[in-house]
């Protein structure tokens, strides 16, 4: 065992708890906050802009004296609507998605303290309420994302195999005629690690089957579990948005040519470590912009793909 591995924080730690649950709860205000001021005529930008914001305010408040300490977002905001799947996050200088009654509305965000990472999300109509109820293929997705959440709940247990998770979403989906998105990983979440090896997938191709790895879940693990539902085929795609979500990749080393780029890959390095972010964090968007393209050409850093469903379907 490597000294990295013998020192590894888990949750076995009282203190490594209370960094989570600091993290949980501000991940959880904020979102509240996000989803309250989704309404018809909002700005997405804004709206991302907005949850980003009060991320590091809110962990600004904590742990002051421990001035090393690293804490933030561990996800930025995302608002991916209606066939979007995920990892919509537009720059101001992109063209804005301002949102409309019966948009279906998924938001998506992280927040570590220490490195220990609380992600979130959660998927509503806008417009509906109890008085004008969701009907329809909307609420069947809905529902049927629900309880996969629900059975995730009680399945990811010490003992259990992911493989079990997998099964049931697909049972759980198909009784409302849906269908989780092909390939989707949910990972383990280690300090400093939003992508861990032990993962579980969603409605795997017969080829991810067989290259997937069934694993057991082991007490004192942490996951972050991923539940995406479609009213389609499940098949994600990428249909040409900038990309605007990184992260780095810790693994790959590359010497930098243009100073843009070596500019930019140094305050990703220090702000953001290997967390994911999205270029509307730095100052100057045209630099970051230009900035991030070597860098993922040479798999700096790693792409979170805004992707999409067939028009017309709803996750």
């Amino acid at each position: 065992m490597s000294d990295d591995e013998s020192q590894e924080q888990t949750i076995a730690e009282d203190l490594v708890v209370t960094k989570y649950k600091m993290g949980g709860d501000i991940a959880n205000r904020v979102l509240k906050m996000v989803v309250d001021a989704a309404m018809a005529g909002v700005s997405v930008v804004a709206l991302c802009e907005k949850g980003d914001e009060m991320i590091m305010e809110e962990t600004g408040k904590i742990f002051k004296k421990e001035k090393e300490m690293k804490k933030g977002i561990a996800f930025p905001t995302c608002i991916s609507v209606n066939n979007c799947v995920c990892h919509y996050s537009p720059l101001k200088s992109d063209p804005d998605y301002i949102l409309k009654e019966e948009d279906l509305v998924k938001v998506d965000l992280g927040v570590h303290v220490d490195g220990f990472i609380a992600n979130v999300a959660h998927s509503f109509i806008i417009g509906v309420d109890k008085d004008a109820p969701v009907s329809g293929r909307k609420a069947d997705v809905i529902k049927a994302a629900h309880y996969c959440a629900e059975a995730a709940l009680r399945l990811v247990k010490p003992g259990n195999q992911n493989t079990q998770v997998t099964e049931a979403w697909n049972k759980i989906a198909q009784s409302f005629n849906c269908t989780p998105i092909e390939g989707m990983l949910s990972h383990q979440l280690k300090q400093h690690v939003i992508d861990g090896e032990k993962t579980i997938i969603q409605n795997p191709t017969d080829q991810q089957k067989k290259d997937h790895e069934k694993t057991a879940f082991e007490v004192h693990e942490v996951y972050a579990v991923d539940v995406l539902i479609s009213t389609g085929e499940g098949k994600a795609k990428d249909a040409g948005q900038r990309t605007t979500v990184y992260k780095r990749d810790p693994t790959q080393q590359y010497g930098l040519k243009m100073k843009t780029s070596r500019a930019f890959f140094s305050e990703v390095e220090r702000r953001f470590d290997a967390m994911p972010f999205t270029l509307r964090a730095f100052e100057d968007e045209k630099k970051a912009k230009m900035g991030v393209m070597e860098c993922a050409k040479h798999e700096l850093l790693q792409p979170f793909n805004v992707l999409y469903e067939k028009e017309g379907e709803i996750l």
